[in-house]
């Protein structure tokens, strides 16, 4: 079943039981994978399907880092509430994500894509960087990732 499919199945899940935080941040889910497929069509100027699984996991990726900055800024505001909010959104929107890689599997990940690369020193961190992305898209956070290559390339 790919993403989209077990997209809409929450979906309709959500809507029998009533459940509106749950069913508010799947449709924000749905709306963000439109907008990407509106504009991967204005792009491509054909008439795509739509975006992969890869993409919408990207996609789902970003929208969880969006919501972390945003819960951090509640809080450091004082706003609790609002910050409540957004790490329940961040839960129903894990729940489409493969499960995250820990430090050490993300360090032999590392390695791994270092040895396919045949990478020796700092210019083949983007080469690195892609061959991460390519395996492990949603599945680890690039951001804490970057830092870890350039050290094992330096």
């Amino acid at each position: 079943m790919g993403m989209r499919a077990k997209i809409s199945a929450s979906l309709k899940d959500a809507m029998k039981a009533k459940d509106a935080e749950r069913l508010s941040t799947l449709r924000l889910i749905n709306a963000a994978i439109k907008d990407r497929d509106i504009a991967t069509r204005a792009e491509d100027g054909e008439h795509a399907e739509g975006v992969g699984d890869d993409v919408i996991l990207g996609i789902l990726g970003k929208m969880v880092k969006q919501r972390q900055e945003s819960a951090r800024a509640y809080e450091e505001g004082g706003r609790l509430e609002l910050a409540e909010k957004e790490l329940s959104e961040i839960k129903v929107i894990e729940d489409f994500l493969p499960k995250q890689l820990d430090e050490e599997e993300s360090a032999a990940a590392v390695d791994a894509a270092i040895a396919e690369v045949g990478a020796g020193s700092i210019r083949d961190m983007g080469k690195v960087m892609g061959v991460l992305k390519g395996k492990y898209t949603g599945q680890m956070d690039f951001g804490r990732v970057g830092p870890l290559v350039k050290e094992r390339l330096s």
